[in-house]
Order: structure tokens, then C-alpha cells, then sequence
């Protein structure tokens, strides 16, 4: 049977809308890694829903669940040296037992005392049989808990531990401090985490034997052990040899899932070359008013011999704000239509969509290829033309949101899908378009620069291309900052810019007044500008408003018949405005790196000298401090990004969270970032010499992919 599972470990089965999912068949050595935690005793089923919102349903998940702190019971000073907030352990003689009957709202109250001193035993609302079954005058009893001062007295309220003298040793010199959630106790998370350890196998070494013994790191059961039973501070360290070990285990198997999907892809997919139709293209770069740089053609080559491959391209497209993106997929768009196939750009919002459309319908004028347009507010009887005209071929090149997904979208030869700001799109929204048509070139997007460890784990199966050099003539934006309430320095300022023909951005993070948040809504904002500089004409555009009213609001904008939009981050991504000089950012404390960065390209999109102001609210924490400063030192979003994962982690780094990003449990990338390049050479090591894990370091990958990949995410393929 277990031969039978390892020769069909991976299988690929087609899906509705012809997707594809890696099914992955679970080794009988991890069954018991995966018993349900209502299993296990002590905890019922109340408990388990309550773990398996905040932990996981799983033995493993509790296994990956650890502590964050401890608490040392070691002390046992005298009564009289205390200082308050100390945890102390203090055998006592009980001098008097003061227990109100029932649950009254007058506490009990026990005295106790040793040779040191005397000390008093507190209880709220806690019953009467049971505190007198614990305390009775003369009894000699052993309790723990931290010492508080009330009223000059010394006093331990609801004590952690009370035994019998004789019972001391049952109580723990160190104890593990697990994250709590409601409804969760730490005595339950400490029984069942050391109970469980005592079910995960002895698993045979997935690590290289070199690899071990230069870290000196543990094994994989007596590393999990470790994390669950810290001795000190350092134990509970990411960078402790038992926390890397994991870490590098949880890396580890994301490269080698990684590496097993591109062999895959490798192997068994072919589609028809895309040479394109050199002329045509050599003509339309001939035809741009400006120079391409050298980082946008050397992207094209890539791009273009990937095109001409008989393997489907699968690329991730990363470049700065303004580093000219478009145009290079603009040119791979033209080679797949200059060879008689379909292609197709998808970006994440009608706004988006429309100016892609219209500047491109502009940059094509002279070839004299008309591209279509496909959104959701457009009419039945519009979307049914464009409809027809792909599943026909009479449409060769489309632009569009969401409504390129839907089932109805039939294409006659798809050749290249582009997804345009891939951190908008799940992973499986962007695979429905790559599959159209049984599959195509796919070229992804973005913006937002990705740091290299983040991308190697999260798109360690595409290649990467990368644009690092702004076009000619384009200037740094310079940027500054300033406390909010100096406002009115800022609205002379603007007024004197607009003046002197200026268009700016007002940008604030909300829609509508909150009572939680005390910051400026755009709506009370705008009003408060339009009487302060009504010579702008300011215009108001948020995701709540209507998209005609929104438009109509960007069109002003964008023809300079207002000189002032005020707005929320709906113009984080896409708004190309050449004649805005000036962003305003309010609450810039309140906003990421990575988001700061976006907003503060909407400006700088031209020759124009442009500034960025970032409005704060003070004090400000350590964090958004650091961010504020980072702004004003660089332009290199980059650079940005790799400051954005060391403040905030890799959590939303990519925008919102998506199935394709990966949430790592025990591997921190700004921890962790040397283990993740070790992994990764050492999954392509293995994979290239034994591409189906055969081998018996091979079956022990298996357990280790089977322990960190099941049922966290389905990993989709590119291929049909």
C-alpha cells in the first residue's frame, strides 16, 4: 500500500474551470501527527473548537504551538524581602481561615506565616467547599503565585499552586507561558502539549547529515521537545538550535513543494512557441516618444526568449512605481498577437482597467490594432460583443477585471495571460485566467517590490524578472515630514503651489467619522478644503461612492479642471496622473512602509520636480517612527520592502493576505532569512537528483512535506 502512495504521491486532476490541484497522499508514518486534538484526553469538544479556531484541528498543530515565555518558581525568599509583582514559592503555617459561605462578594481571606514573616492568602467569588478543603488552621501547605502589596501588606490573590507540604516537588520550577485566545487555560495547553509529544514518531532525517552537524542543531522530535520545555529565556530565542532546526524544517519544505511543482511543470507541459512578429514590435518601439532603459530591455529579452520557448512562461514581473511595467508587458502582449494568438490583461479594478485600455489603445494607434475593453458596469449588450469576439478570434487583444474570469469567457487561442497588481487577486482567481483555453503564458505583476526572501517563498516556482531603473529624466520625490497640527502651514503652502499650477493629492485613511479611530475622514476633510482652497476645486474619490461619481471625480482630476483630489487609498495603485506634483498623506503613522511607498508614487510620474509631504499625529512609536524616517532617506522601494519584512514581518507585506502567500508558523523570514537560501539550494540539490523522492533521504522529504503542506494550502499549478 505505502509503495502504492509513494508512486502516485503527486497527481494532477482537473478541476472545474479547468484548473489543476497537487492532491498529496499522506505517509502512514504521520497518521499520527494528524489524530484530531479532541482525541486526546483531557480535552473535549468544546476545548477542541475553541483550539481549532486559534491553533488547528491537529496532534502536529499543537506540536507547532509554542511557548512565548516562562515563569521561573525557583524563588522562595524571605516574606519580609519580597518585592512586589515577584512570583515566589513560600512554604507556610496557616494562622487563621476567614472563608464568607457561598460566593459572596466579601473576599476570603487566609493568613499564613513561615520563619520569615507573615503573608496573606486572597480569593474572590470562589467557593467555600473548596477553599476549606485546602485551608485549615494549623496545616502546613506549599503555595506559588506572584506577590502583590495592598494596604502596606504583602498578599498573593488566587495563588497559581497550593499543595500539602508534603506535595512541594509537584510543583514546577519553570513553567511555559502558551498565547492565549478566550477560552483557552494554560494548565490544558501545558497538558496537552507535553502529552502529545509523546505521539510524534521518531521520524527517519530529512537534513543532510553535513548540514546537522555543522549547525549542530537537535533532531527533529528532540527539537519540538525543547521548544515545549524551555529551561530559560535564550531557549524560548528564534535563534536558538532547536527554534532554526524547525524553522529550517518549515523552509525546507516549502522549497522542496516549490521545486517538485516547476519539475512537474518542466516535465509535462508544452504549448506552441511565441515568436512574434519582429517588425511590428521593432516598429511600435520606434513609435514611443521616449527612450526604454536598459533594465526595461534586458526584462524584454527575458520575456521574449520565454515567449519563444516550447515550455509555458511563468514569470513574476516585479518593478518600482514608475519603473515602466506596462510597457513591457505592452510589448509581450504584441508578440503573442503579431503570432496570431488571443492575450489578455487583468487588472483588479474598472479604474485600472479603463486607463490600461485607453493608454494603450493610444500606444497602438499605429499598428492599427484596436484592443477591447471588458468590466462589470459595462452593458449586457457590450459584454456580449466582447464575448463573441473572443470565442470567434475576431478580438485579439482584451482588457479587463473580474469579468475575464467568469465561465462564459471562451477564447479561442489564448497564447499570454497578464495579471496586473497580483497581490489583489488570490492565487486562484489569477490560475482560472492562466488555464483559459487549456492553458498559456502567464506574466505576473507587481508593484509592490517583494524582498527576495518573501518571493523565493512565495513565488519560488515562477522565475522573476525585476526593473530597478526609473525611466529618463524622472527626479526622486523629495519627502518630509510634519506634525498635524501644523496644518495650517501646510494649506498656505499648497494654496501657493496650486497657484502657481500645481495638481495635488489629499490623501486620508477613511471614508466616514469613526469613534475608534480619531483621525480625519475624507469626506469631513474635503469639506473642510474646499472652503480653505475653493480656487482648487477640490474633488472627492473613496470606494464607497459610486464608480460614475468617482470617474467623473478622477476625470476632473486628470484634465486639471480641479487641481486638488482628495481621496483614501483607492488611488494606492494604478492612477497615472503625469501633472500631480504633490501628495499630501494624513496620518502617515498609520500606514505601512510598503503602502506609503504606493501612495507616494502617484507622483514623480514625469520630469516635474514632485514632493511628498507625510502628515503625523505624535508621539509616535518606535515602529512608525522608524518608517517615517525610512521615507524620508530613500525612493528605493526595494530597499523599502526589505524594511517593511524587518518592522511588520511577512504577514501583509504583500498587501491582503491571499491562499498563494505563505503564513509561516515557525520560520520568521527576518529571522531566518540565511536558513531560507540554504533550503532552497538544498531542495534543488535534491530534486535534481531525485526528482520523484524515491531515494531513502527522498522518503523522508515526503514526511517532512506531509507535516508542513497538507491541509495548510492547495498548491495549484500553472498547467492544465
Amino acid at each position: 500500500m505505502l509503495q502504492f502512495l509513494w508512486d502516485h504521491y503527486f497527481k494532477i486532476t482537473n478541476l472545474n474551470r479547468q484548473m489543476t490541484i497537487l492532491k498529496f497522499y499522506r505517509p502512514e508514518i504521520l497518521f499520527p501527527c494528524f489524530a484530531q486534538l479532541i482525541s486526546l484526553s483531557g480535552i473535549g469538544p468544546r476545548t477542541a473548537a475553541i483550539m481549532e479556531k486559534r491553533i488547528g484541528k491537529y496532534v502536529i498543530d499543537l506540536a507547532f504551538y509554542f511557548p512565548i515565555s516562562i515563569i521561573n518558581r525557583c524563588a522562595s525568599p524571605d516574606i519580609s524581602e519580597i518585592i512586589e509583582g515577584q512570583i515566589a514559592t513560600l512554604s507556610l503555617n496557616i494562622l487563621s481561615v476567614n472563608i464568607p459561605p457561598g460566593r459572596q462578594t466579601r473576599p476570603a481571606r487566609i493568613i499564613a506565616e513561615n520563619e520569615t514573616g507573615k503573608i496573606e492568602i486572597v480569593y474572590f467569588r470562589a467557593k467555600s467547599e473548596y477553599l476549606k478543603s485546602l485551608y485549615k488552621v494549623g496545616d502546613r501547605i506549599t503555595i506559588s503565585g506572584k506577590v502583590d502589596i495592598f494596604n502596606h501588606k504583602k498578599q498573593i490573590t488566587h495563588p497559581d499552586y497550593v499543595v500539602s507540604f508534603d506535595k512541594k516537588d509537584t510543583i514546577p520550577e519553570l513553567e511555559p507561558i502558551y498565547p492565549l485566545s478566550a477560552g483557552l487555560k494554560q494548565n490544558i495547553l501545558r497538558k496537552s502539549s507535553l502529552s502529545i509529544l509523546s505521539k510524534i514518531p521518531q521520524l527517519p532525517e530529512w537534513i543532510d547529515k553535513s548540514l546537522i552537524n555543522s549547525k549542530n542543531w537537535p533532531d527533529f522530535k528532540t527539537a519540538l521537545t525543547k521548544s515545549h520545555t524551555p529551561e530559560s529565556e535564550a531557549d524560548l530565542d528564534l535563534s536558538s538550535k532547536h527554534r532554526s532546526r524547525l524553522a529550517f524544517d518549515e523552509l525546507f519544505a516549502n522549497q522542496l513543494a516549490l521545486c517538485l511543482i516547476r519539475k512537474q511543470q518542466a516535465n509535462t507541459e508544452l504549448i506552441n512557441s511565441i515568436v512574434g512578429d519582429e517588425n511590428v514590435i521593432n516598429k511600435f518601439i520606434s513609435s514611443l516618444p521616449f527612450q526604454i532603459t536598459t533594465a526595461q530591455k534586458h526584462v524584454i529579452e527575458e520575456i521574449s526568449e520565454d515567449q519563444k520557448s516550447s515550455s509555458r512562461m511563468l514569470r513574476l514581473l516585479q518593478g518600482d512605481v514608475g519603473s515602466g511595467k506596462t510597457l513591457v508587458a505592452l510589448i509581450a502582449l504584441l508578440r503573442a498577437v503579431t503570432s496570431g494568438k488571443q492575450a489578455a490583461l487583468l487588472a483588479p479594478t474598472e479604474l485600472l482597467s479603463k486607463q490600461h485600455f485607453q493608454n494603450i489603445s493610444q500606444l497602438l494607434k499605429c499598428l492599427d490594432i484596436q484592443p477591447a475593453l471588458l468590466i462589470g458596469s459595462m452593458s449586457q449588450r457590450q459584454k456580449r460583443e466582447v464575448h463573441e469576439g473572443l470565442k470567434s478570434g475576431k478580438i485579439l487583444l482584451v482588457i479587463g477585471t473580474h469579468a475575464l474570469l467568469t465561465q462564459e469567457i471562451e477564447f479561442i487561442n489564448l497564447g499570454l495571460a497578464v495579471v496586473d497588481e497580483q497581490h489583489r487577486f488570490g492565487v486562484k482567481q489569477r490560475l482560472v485566467l492562466g488555464e483559459k483555453n487549456g492553458g498559456c503564458d502567464v506574466l505576473i505583476m507587481t508593484a509592490t517590490p517583494i524582498p527576495r526572501t518573501l518571493a523565493m517563498t512565495a513565488y519560488g516556482d515562477l522565475k522573476i524578472s525585476q526593473l530597478d531603473e526609473k525611466p529618463a529624466g524622472r527626479r526622486d520625490i523629495k519627502t518630509a515630514s510634519l506634525q498635524l497640527d501644523k496644518i495650517d502651514d501646510v494649506i498656505n503652502r499648497l494654496s501657493k503651489a496650486i497657484q502657481n499650477g500645481n495638481r495635488a493629492y489629499w490623501i486620508c485613511p477613511l471614508v466616514e467619522e469613526s469613534d475608534k479611530i480619531d483621525i480625519s475622514a475624507a469626506e469631513e476633510r474635503n469639506k473642510f478644503l474646499e472652503k480653505a482652497l475653493p480656487d482648487a476645486n477640490p474633488v472627492l474619490a473613496h470606494g464607497k461612492m459610486k464608480a460614475k461619481e468617482r470617474d467623473a471625480a478622477m476625470q476632473k482630476f486628470e484634465t486639471g479642471e480641479s487641481q486638488l483630489l482628495v481621496a483614501t487609498t483607492v488611488v494606492e495603485v494604478g492612477v497615472d496622473i503625469p501633472e500631480a506634483s504633490i501628495i499630501i498623506i494624513e496620518h502617515a503613522e498609520r500606514f505601512g512602509l510598503a503602502q506609503l511607498h504606493q501612495l507616494r508614487g502617484r507622483v514623480g510620474r514625469s520630469n516635474i520636480q514632485s514632493s511628498c509631504l507625510l502628515l503625523y499625529q505624535s508621539p509616535l512609536s518606535i515602529t512608525a517612527k522608524s518608517r517615517l524616517d525610512i521615507m524620508k532617506k530613500t525612493n528605493d522601494g526595494f530597499l523599502i520592502a526589505d524594511e517593511d519584512l524587518r518592522l511588520r514581518g511577512p504577514g501583509e507585506i504583500l498587501g491582503q493576505r491571499q491562499s498563494g502567500t505563505p503564513e509561516f508558523r515557525l520560520a520568521n523570514l527576518s529571522v531566518h532569512s540565511d536558513l531560507l537560501e540554504i533550503a532552497r539550494k538544498q531542495a534543488l540539490s535534491l530534486i535534481n537528483e531525485d526528482p520523484m523522492l524515491k531515494s531513502k533521504r527522498g522518503i523522508a522529504c515526503r514526511n517532512l512535506i506531509g507535516l508542513f503542506e497538507q491541509d495548510r494550502a492547495i498548491r495549484y499549478l500553472y498547467s492544465g
